[in-house]
């Protein structure tokens, strides 16, 4: 409980100091285009026009809400992780002690190949991360219509506990879970696809099996020498609703990479 307690105060400083970066990101996603492209010049220095970068679109958002508007939608996001933190951790805490309860007859069973382990964890992970998903979405809705309401220059999404009145008056219950569907669908996809990957890399790919790649990929998942893992880590997020910039806990990086040669038992 105490690793859970560290890593939503880590993930809380991050996410806040990665707000304005999310906003701009959001932004930008929806078309949202305020100032005129300038005069600039590409890589291979021919002159086009380019649209205004991250420090061009915080500055305007300054000029109209100040240096509080860059922050607009934290609340919910803070929210969402710190809760999607700790049911993912918990999801997992439940699959350890599961395992845990059937070691005692663990030597009576065949060995488990490096495939059939990359399947286990990644499978486990996926439920943890969809679990997290779920709950935490209501929040994910919430903290995107905080930020595009900037367009328009709407109020309905702001406050705590307002959004939430708004969105069950005008949609009921299935408007927290708008999105739901391709956002899941991206995660699981992403996980597996990077998972796959990563096996097929450290087991064909490497000469010895170890290598700075299998390390640097058992690392993202928090797994270290000893077999100790952490059960949240740093995720990727995206500057996702979801998934891949740094941000924090629940759904970590998306690799739960196994290296036959790499630390014993670290994903046992």
């Amino acid at each position: 409980m105490a690793d859970a307690a560290s890593q939503v105060l880590l993930g809380s400083g991050l996410t806040a100091l990665s707000q304005p970066l999310m906003y701009v990101k959001v932004l930008v996603q929806v078309g949202y285009e305020p100032l005129p492209p300038t005069l600039g010049r590409n890589m291979f220095g021919r002159q086009v026009y380019q649209l205004p970068g991250l420090f061009a679109y915080a500055k305007h958002i300054m000029k109209i809400d100040g240096r509080a508007g860059l922050f607009k939608g934290l609340t919910p996001r803070l929210c969402s992780g710190a809760i999607g933190t700790i049911v993912h951790s918990q999801v997992l805490q439940r699959y350890q002690e599961a395992d845990q309860e059937e070691e005692p007859g663990a030597s009576l069973k065949e060995p488990v190949s490096s495939l059939e382990q990359v399947i286990k964890e990644t499978s486990r992970e996926m439920v943890a991360r969809s679990a997290a998903t779920l709950v935490t979405h209501p929040f994910h809705v919430i903290t995107l219509r905080c930020m595009v309401q900037f367009i328009g220059r709407e109020t309905k999404y702001s406050g705590i506990f307002s959004p939430f009145v708004t969105i069950y008056r005008e949609e009921g219950i299935l408007g927290f879970f708008a999105g739901l569907v391709p956002r899941l669908l991206g995660d699981v996809l992403s996980l597996w696809l990077c998972n796959m990957l990563a096996y097929l890399i450290n087991t064909y790919a490497l000469e010895n099996g170890v290598g700075p790649c299998s390390i640097v990929l058992v690392a993202a998942q928090g797994v270290g020498p000893g077999g100790k893992r952490s059960s949240g880590g740093l995720r990727g997020d995206p500057l996702s609703p979801g998934r891949s910039h740094l941000h924090w806990a629940w759904p970590t990086l998306p690799f739960v990479c196994y290296s036959p040669n790499a630390w014993p038992g670290s994903l046992s």
